[in-house]
């Protein structure tokens, strides 16, 4: 009899549901998507229970379409977000989400105090507003009644797992993104967590991922359509549950992941105290005794989602009529690369190596020459220059990575998937799956209930890579030379920006 294991992947603007048996091969699945809110500008929330919803939806689709009844379940979720609930689990407030930047101005308070090369040590996080630690400062001092109140601040890992009813806890890998774990010790750190009045009794209990909880509740099984004594399990960061998923389980493999935010998840074998210094985390993987370290631009997919529901009206009427996807149609017919316009990907901040949380985006290169098409190929191109200059960057660092693996929305596209091979100058291999953060989240489910003696044989056992897209040398030495103009465009944007006059 087949094993079905349910692996749950909560993001930004969406949130996945698959069920796989043993071997990695995909027995039902279900997606929901649900929008952000903005507030006010610069603000960006999500509404909790609307997430909670649309997951209920998501695993029933998932469920309808699997013969064998789910024996157990985990969760991966985007970093960073909280969300305040009380005592009985209501939701006091919408979440605060990764690049919200209204967290600035608390973070450069509490610099001094904490002082960026301590929490650098001790969280394995460069000092960032995005840190979920300066999302629960900023509502303790603007929204002091609503601090009062909350029971607890929930990542959308250990929200999920409080809504199942087996209790928050919370992975390393996840604590380790909220800036207040102590990544050697496995502990909320006292000492991060007094130089800023806060108790760790705000925060979900820290659990090694594929740590077995129990079974969820029998109103959580009605709701979510699942039979009764599923177990829950503890998942992770979705970044690296995606590269558990993709196979990234020893050190020097990487992980490309092109969902609404652009990711490189590289696998290291110790701490590499060098790289906070240049902006980037090193944190413990899913997989035990790994860590990573993250190359990421907010702006990933999402900014092919600005594009579709901005200037793409004419593609979403012929997918309504055609029944085709409104992307395919999107990327079809594009020019050869490279384009003389250049996409600046920052529409939502910047990731690594900037983290600049008042970046803006730009088009440059435009004339009336100039096509839709043009337009999307450099968003392609942008999206990926800036990925080029973080793994230049990685590499001075001493980071060296060889094959990627790709996951995430983008790898269905082969034609991207050609672009990033010739851009990079690496070769690329889709998985059998692009689903690769739920597929992570499910081998945690099964390492957590014995279907699998470790991380490692899940992988062995789930993970076949597929195409492989190797790069074109001379499209990659005609890019390369771009990649120098594309590097000086940010600067110059930064300091257009400064000056501008603020309305």
């Amino acid at each position: 009899m087949a094993v079905s294991l349910l692996g749950l992947d909560v993001g930004t603007t969406g949130c996945k549901a698959v069920v796989f048996d043993e071997t990695g091969h995909i027995l039902g699945q279900g997606y929901r998507e649900y929008p952000l809110v903005y507030p006010q500008p610069g603000w960006i929330e999500l509404d909790s229970n609307r997430v909670w919803e649309s997951l209920v939806a998501a695993v029933r689709q998932a469920v309808s379409e699997v013969r064998e009844p789910v024996e157990t379940l985990s969760v991966a979720c985007q970093g960073e977000a909280c969300t305040p609930v009380s005592a009985d689990g209501t939701v006091l407030h919408r979440a605060i989400v990764t690049f919200d930047n209204r967290t600035a101005e608390t973070a450069s308070q509490w610099e001094t105090v904490l002082g960026r090369e301590r929490l650098l040590r001790i969280s394995g996080q460069p000092y960032h507003p995005m840190g979920t630690l300066f999302k629960i400062l900023w509502i303790k001092r603007h929204l002091p009644d609503l601090f009062q109140r909350t029971w607890k601040f929930l990542c959308y890992g250990d929200f999920v797992l409080h809504r199942l009813g087996v209790g928050p806890a919370i992975d390393y890998s996840m604590a380790s993104r909220t800036m207040a774990f102590d990544i050697r010790s496995k502990r909320w750190s006292a000492e991060i967590l007094s130089a800023v009045d806060l108790s760790p009794s705000l925060l979900a209990e820290p659990a090694p991922a594929g740590t077995l909880l129990g079974p969820i509740s029998s109103e959580a099984s009605h709701e979510l359509g699942l039979p009764k004594g599923v177990k829950a399990v503890v998942g992770g960061h979705d970044q690296t549950c995606g590269a558990l998923g993709a196979g990234v389980v020893e050190g020097g493999q990487g992980l490309y992941a092109t969902g609404t935010v652009e990711c490189i998840t590289i696998a290291l074998t110790e701490f590499a105290d060098g790289l906070g210094t240049r902006g980037y985390s090193c944190y413990p993987h899913v997989v035990p005794d790994l860590f990573v370290t993250l190359a990421f631009n907010f702006t990933g997919g999402a900014l092919l989602r600005w594009y579709r529901d901005t200037f793409g009206f004419e593609e979403r009427q012929e997918a309504e009529r055609s029944g085709r996807d409104v992307y395919d149609l999107i990327l079809a017919d594009l020019p050869p690369g490279p384009v003389d316009v250049f996409v600046l990907p920052h529409f939502t901040a910047t990731g690594t190596p900037w983290l600049d949380p008042m970046a803006k985006g730009a088009i440059v290169g435009l004339t009336l020459a100039t096509t839709k098409k043009d337009i999307v190929r450099a968003i392609l191109e942008g999206i990926t220059y800036e990925m080029a200059l973080n793994l230049e960057y990685l590499t001075e660092a001493g980071v060296e990575v060889g094959e990627l693996r790709a996951v995430g929305g983008g790898a269905r596209s082969s034609l991207w998937l050609q672009l990033k091979a010739d851009l990079l100058g690496k070769r690329i291999v889709r998985t059998n799956i692009t689903e690769a953060v739920c597929l992570g989240a499910a081998i945690l489910a099964g390492w957590g209930t014995g279907v699998y003696a470790s991380p490692l044989a899940g992988a062995q056992a789930a993970v076949r890579v597929g195409d492989t897209f190797t790069p074109d040398p001379i499209l990659h030495r005609r890019y390369r030379e771009k990649l120098a103009t594309y590097e000086r465009i940010y600067p110059a944007v930064k300091q257009i920006a400064a000056n501008a006059p603020q309305s």
